[in-house]
C-alpha cells in the first residue's frame, strides 16, 4: 500500500500550523465556555493529539519534515538544562523526608510496575512484544521516562531507545490514557483530603508552613531584561552545544572500542546529549547560576517542551494505536503497582494526602499535572508541585533508562 503524501510539506508552513494550534489551545483555556471541558481534558493532551490527528489525516507528516529532528537535537537538551537548573536543593530539604520518600517510592513503583506488566503480558501472549517485527519494549521504555519525570524525559528516552513511529503511537496512547485516569482519580480525592489524613493519622500542619514559604519566594520573581534573556539562552544552548561535542566524540569511541556497550545505548549520541545536558543543569543548580530561574528558565523550558510535544505528536498515527490490545493490560498493571507503592509509602511515614497526590503526579504527570494537583489543594501550593516535578525531570531519564534495560531483558529472554 502506497502511503498518501501530506497536503503540507513545507516546514515553514508546518511550523506555522503547529504554533497556531498551540496558541489556539492555550487561548481556549482562558475562555469560560471551555472551562468544564478542560476540567476533563488537560490542555497538554490536545497539544499532543491534535498534531497526531493532522498527521493521521495527512494534513502534515513527520516523514516529510525536519522539525522533529530540530526539536530533539536543539530544544530537548536545552529544555532539560532549564528544568534541572531550577532545582532548589535547600527547598527540597525543607519539604521534609516524607515528601521525598513518597516521591521516590512512586518512582520505584513505576520502575517495578513496567517490567511486571510486560512480564504478565508476555505470559499471556508471548507474541505481543514483537508483533509485526517491532520491538515494543522500546516504546514502553519511553513511558517509564514519562512516568518518572515527565514529557521531557519521555522524549529523551525516545531519542535513546528509538522506537518506531507505530510503536511509539501505540505506547503513547497507553501513557496518556492511564496517566489521565489516575490524575482524575487523585483530583476526585482532593476534596476528601482531610478525611483521608485523619484515617492515615497524618499531620498536615507542614502543608501550611510550606504554603507560607512559597508565598514569600513567589514575590522574588521578576520580568527579565533583554540582556538577562540572552544570558539565559546562552547558558541553555551553550550547554546543548557542549553536549553535542561530547556526544560526537564519545559515542563513536564507545562504538569502536567497546561494541558490547551498544546494547545499553552507550554508543548512542542521543544518550550522551541527554546525559550531559541533564547533569550540567543539575551541577549548575548548586551554583549561583540557579538564579537564572528568576529570569524565567523553567518558563522558557516549558515553552520548548510544548513545541517538542507538538512535533512528537506529528509522528503519531492514531489509527495504528489500537492494534496491540495487550498493551492496555500492561498499562493497567503498571499504574496500579505505582499507586500501591505510593500509597504504602504514605502510610508508612504518615504523610498527608497532599504529598501522596503531588508526589505521584510529580512522577506520572510531570510539571503540568503536579502543579494542577497541588493547586487543587490551594493555588499558592502549585510551585511545590513544580518543585517535586523538577526533581522528577532530574532523575526521570535515568530511572526510565534503567527500566528500559530491564524491559529489554524481559522481552529478549
Amino acid at each position: 500500500m502506497i502511503e498518501e503524501k501530506a497536503f503540507f510539506t513545507n516546514d515553514a508552513v508546518v511550523l506555522g500550523i503547529l504554533m497556531a494550534t498551540l496558541a489556539l489551545i492555550f487561548y481556549s483555556t482562558t475562555l469560560k465556555s471551555f472551562e468544564k471541558f478542560y476540567k476533563i481534558v488537560p490542555s497538554i493532551l490536545l497539544c499532543f493529539f491534535i498534531p497526531g490527528l493532522l498527521s493521521s489525516f495527512n494534513v502534515i507528516s513527520a516523514a516529510d519534515s525536519q522539525l522533529d529532528e530540530t526539536a530533539s537535537r536543539f530544544f530537548l537538551p536545552t529544555c532539560l538544562v532549564f528544568f534541572t537548573l531550577s532545582i532548589d536543593i535547600q527547598a527540597l530539604r525543607q519539604l521534609g523526608g516524607k515528601a521525598l520518600f513518597v516521591f521516590f517510592a512512586g518512582a520505584l513503583g513505576v520502575m517495578v510496575g513496567g517490567p511486571v506488566g510486560i512480564w504478565v503480558g508476555k505470559m499471556i501472549d508471548p507474541t505481543f512484544l514483537g508483533k509485526d517485527g517491532e520491538e515494543i519494549w522500546r516504546g514502553l521504555a519511553t513511558i517509564a521516562g514519562s512516568w518518572t519525570g515527565g514529557n521531557a524525559n519521555q522524549l529523551a528516552l525516545k531519542e535513546i531507545f528509538q522506537p518506531s513511529p507505530a510503536v511509539f503511537a501505540q505506547t503513547s496512547v497507553i501513557d496518556v490514557l492511564f496517566a489521565e485516569l489516575w490524575l482524575g482519580l487523585l483530583l476526585y480525592f482532593v476534596a476528601k483530603a482531610t478525611i483521608i489524613d485523619k484515617k492515615m493519622k497524618a499531620d498536615a500542619s507542614i502543608i501550611k508552613e510550606i504554603q507560607e514559604r512559597v508565598e514569600i519566594e513567589s514575590a522574588k520573581q521578576k520580568n527579565p531584561t533583554f540582556q538577562e534573556l540572552f544570558l539565559l539562552l546562552a547558558v541553555g544552548f551553550g550547554i546543548t552545544g557542549l553536549a553535542h561535542i561530547v556526544a560526537d566524540n564519545v559515542a563513536p569511541f564507545v562504538e569502536t572500542n567497546y561494541p558490547n556497550l551498544k546494547a545499553y545505548s552507550l554508543a548512542s549520541k542521543s544518550f550522551w546529549i541527554v546525559t550531559v545536558a541533564s547533569l550540567s543543569g543539575f551541577i549548575l543548580s548548586n551554583t549561583k547560576a540557579r538564579n537564572l530561574e528568576r529570569f524565567g528558565a523553567s518558563k522558557i523550558g516549558t515553552l520548548f517542551l510544548y513545541f517538542l510535544i507538538a512535533t512528537i505528536g506529528m509522528q503519531l498515527h492514531i489509527f495504528e494505536a489500537f492494534k496491540n490490545p495487550m498493551l492496555f493490560l500492561v498499562g493497567l498493571i503498571w499504574i496500579l503497582i505505582h499507586a500501591v507503592f505510593t500509597i504504602i509509602a504514605s502510610y508508612i511515614v504518615k504523610a498527608p494526602f497532599f504529598f501522596t497526590a503531588v508526589g505521584s503526579q510529580a512522577n506520572v504527570g510531570g510539571v503540568a499535572s503536579a502543579s494542577v494537583v497541588a493547586a487543587a489543594f490551594n493555588p499558592s501550593l502549585a510551585p511545590i508541585g513544580v518543585l517535586l516535578a523538577i526533581l522528577g525531570n532530574a532523575v526521570g531519564t535515568y530511572c526510565g533508562y534503567l527500566t528500559g534495560l530491564v524491559m529489554q531483558w524481559i522481552s529478549n529472554s
